[in-house]
């Protein structure tokens, strides 16, 4: 909105500038001054990311609520087009939804059983219910069970993003009132947020911004005053002109009647002699047709001459037409017999084709078979294979190292025997002694 209002009034930077510095005066430094390089810079924030924790909250909080009020809108339409998403949304949410619809139907129906009992009176929008205690807590219970089922529905949402997206694809459903709620809302989180990234001091700066302009405003209205002055002159200088002309113009058509009425005399006169020149064209005129229908006559009686004479010509080519006509008909009876007979063959060749393309279909199946059998075979073969090479190779280190047991073992019984050798030894040589 700030960018509309300085692109409208079209406002230079150095008178912007020069006011700014004046009324802030010393108390921003050169560096803060010169960032401002534009009325466009002046009117938006200077951040463009929040950067307090309690800021980016308060941004969640509208975010989050914003997505729960576009799915709750549409839970509705959803509960009816179930089985168009149903591979999206999951058998979880499938399950939801349709635990939400049969609690939706049966508070639907609890209303409408106690509006027609008398027992809900809706006054401004709202329905007060006039009951039984009983009658309350049952009402009260169904609409707790509705909204635990919504936050369920928002919870499997908020963990599903290609859900949710699937739904904000059904926008297109919404009726207009949420549809106007969603945007004031999205309008609303804008504000706040342009009013979040905005310091005290650039809002400061902002107000005599706007102050500035009204003042601008203001002597812009003086100066229309002024030109609307001016043209208000002006065209009563070109009202006084167009009357200058109208009275020329006046004259001119007095003139042109004038005329007129001198042209009808001379009219009159070329009429006259235009009459007398048609007579004798008349006259000149019967005598050419005279001539003409005595030529027609003559013309009538050739041509009865030559219609005797073509009529024998006609009867000829008219034979020579019908005996063509028989050679076609026999050949088309001949070519009727050729295609039968070809239809025939072709009849017993598509036969002999459809047995051959089955017999070929039957082979196929076969042969997909006993590939695929040759497949678990040669799996079979390659498994025992491989089994065979890990228990040889399993067979070869417990070898090695029973062999290295073995070697152990022998040289320890070798050194123990030589440690009870070397103790009788010396036990001897104490006797001895």
């Amino acid at each position: 909105m700030a960018t509309k209002v300085a692109t409208m009034l079209q406002l230079p930077y150095e008178s912007t500038d020069s006011s700014s510095k004046s009324s802030v005066g010393h108390s921003q430094t050169p560096k803060k001054s010169a960032i401002k390089t534009s009325p466009l810079k002046l009117l938006d924030p200077s951040r463009s990311k929040l950067t307090t924790v309690e800021t980016k909250r308060i941004i969640s909080v509208l975010d989050e609520a914003i997505f729960k009020i576009e799915l709750i809108s549409l839970i509705s339409h959803i509960t009816k087009f179930l089985d168009g998403i149903s591979t999206v949304l999951g058998s979880e949410l499938m399950g939801t939804l349709k635990e939400h619809e049969r609690l939706s139907n049966n508070m639907e129906a609890l209303l409408t059983q106690l509006q027609r009992e008398g027992l809900l009176k809706q006054e401004d929008g709202r329905g007060d219910l006039v009951g039984t205690e009983e009658q309350i807590r049952h009402l009260q219970l169904h609409q707790q069970a509705v909204k635990s089922s919504i936050r369920n529905i928002l919870r499997l949402f908020q963990a599903d993003p290609l859900a949710s997206q699937a739904v904000k694809d059904e926008a297109y459903a919404r009726d207009l009132s949420s549809e106007m709620f969603i945007k004031g809302l999205s309008e609303f989180r804008g504000f706040l947020l342009e009013k979040l990234l905005t310091s005290p001091l650039e809002e400061q700066e902002k107000i005599q911004f706007m102050e500035e302009i009204s003042l601008r405003d203001k002597k812009n209205t003086e100066t229309i005053a002024t030109l609307e002055a001016e043209l208000a002159t002006a065209i009563q200088s070109r009202d006084d002109e167009i009357m200058k002309k109208n009275a020329a113009i006046r004259d001119l058509k007095s003139h042109l009647l004038n005329l007129e009425k001198s042209s009808e005399s001379h009219i009159q006169r070329t009429k006259q002699e235009a009459e007398k020149l048609q007579k004798g064209e008349l006259r000149i005129s019967q005598a050419k047709c005279a001539k003409i229908q005595q030529d027609i006559h003559q013309l009538r009686a050739q041509l009865n001459v030559l219609v005797i004479d073509n009529r024998d010509s006609e009867l000829a080519l008219r034979k020579k037409k019908y005996k063509v006509e028989m050679e076609i008909e026999n050949w088309i009876q001949k070519y009727d017999a050729d295609m039968g007979e070809k239809q025939t063959e072709f009849e017993e060749v598509d036969a002999v084709y459809t047995e051959e393309k089955a017999q070929l279909a039957e082979l196929k199946e076969k042969y997909a078979v006993l590939e695929q059998e040759y497949s678990q075979i040669k799996e079979e073969r390659r498994r025992s294979q491989e089994k065979k090479e890990r228990a040889e190779r399993e067979l070869a280190i417990m070898v090695r190292a029973a062999t290295h047991i073995q070697a152990f073992w022998k040289g320890y019984l070798v050194r123990s025997l030589l440690k009870s050798k070397r103790k009788k030894k010396g036990k001897g040589k104490k006797s001895k002694k």
